[in-house]
Parts: C-alpha cells; structure tokens; sequence
C-alpha cells in the first residue's frame, strides 16, 4: 500500500483528472459557488476568498494522505470539478470519495467517468480494500452516478442534516476492492 503522495494525471475517453494548481483557484470558486453544488454538498464552512482557495488549491499536491484531482474535460482541457479520496485509513486500507462537478460539466458523462477514474486508481494502483461516500438522499444524480461505478447502499443516516428548514437523510455507499475487480471493464 503505498500513500497519497504521486498525484498522478488519469486519463479517459471524455476527461482527464490531473493535480491542481493555484491557477485554478477562480474557476473553482465559480464551480463551489454554483447553486445547484452548494444544495448538494452544502455551503462553504468560512467565507472562501479567492486568496484562501489559491491556497488551498495551490496546496493540495503536497498532501501525501489524501488525492485532490481536477476533472477537466478531455477536449477543450476546462475544469469542470473535482474528485477527491480522503481520511485515509491505512491500517483499514480505505478512504472516503467526494467529487462535485461544475455546471458545465453536467449532463456529459464526466461525473460518471470522473468517478470510474479516481475509485479505479484507489484500488489498482493504491491497493485500497474500501471506499466509502455520502450523499444527501435527494442528490439522485450523483447516487445513480455512484450506482453506475458499482458503490452500493449502506445505510441511510436518517434526517441527519437541516438543510433550508427541512430535514434531510444522509445516503452512505461503499465499495470493496473484489467487487471493483469483479466489474467488467465494460460495466465500468
């Protein structure tokens, strides 16, 4: 098992991930002020100036326990969001996923994509045993997306989070290396 430190560049058929940069600081801070990220993933903790997100991204290769990948699209080579493996576990061999993806990333398959990528690298490369997420339950775009690259239900944190005076369910999903393995890669 080695650790988070090689930042490598994944490629696919419609995108690419690759390290972040400071450079990509204002598109990011276009991307997480979006309405429809902030209602899935919730409001920045902190006012997210632009100097404290060049810090942040400009950081994030240093890191050497968790991946911070910027998913661009593989055409035009724009960023369009972010995939993320974190709170790694060594001893356990896991880690959680989170990805959010801009508006004009939508619609094109490089959600899904981003997603086979990174969990892929998690387990092929990294030699992680599980990944884990959650989602808000209402976010049926990205569960169908996470359903797709073979995460399966886990259990429902039920109205765990108030969100604009409701409340609301948290979806927990994970993954296993053998049942990534027993994929084919034309399911992935």
């Amino acid at each position: 098992m080695s650790d988070f430190s090689v930042k490598p560049v994944l490629t696919g058929d419609r995108t690419v991930l690759r390290p972040f940069t400071e450079a990509d600081a204002e598109v990011m801070a276009e991307i997480i002020e979006d309405p429809e990220v902030v209602r899935f993933t919730g409001a920045p903790s902190g006012e997210l100036t632009l100097e404290r997100l060049r810090s942040w991204y400009g950081t994030r290769s240093e890191q050497p326990d968790r991946l911070d990948l910027a998913v661009t699209d593989r055409g035009t080579g724009e960023l369009v969001g972010e995939a993320v493996l974190y709170e790694w576990d060594s001893n356990a061999r896991s880690c959680t996923f989170r990805t959010l993806i801009g508006p004009r990333g939508r619609g094109r398959g490089l959600g899904t994509e981003a997603t086979r990528l990174i969990v892929g690298y998690g387990f092929e490369q990294l030699g992680l045993h599980r990944i884990e997420l959650e989602a808000y339950g209402y976010n049926s775009r990205a569960l169908r997306v996470y359903e797709k690259a073979g995460f399966v239900v886990e259990g429902v944190r039920r109205e765990a989070d108030l969100r604009d005076g409701e409340w609301v369910d948290w979806v927990i999903m994970g993954i296993l290396d053998r049942e990534w393995a027993a994929l084919s890669s034309t399911a992935r």
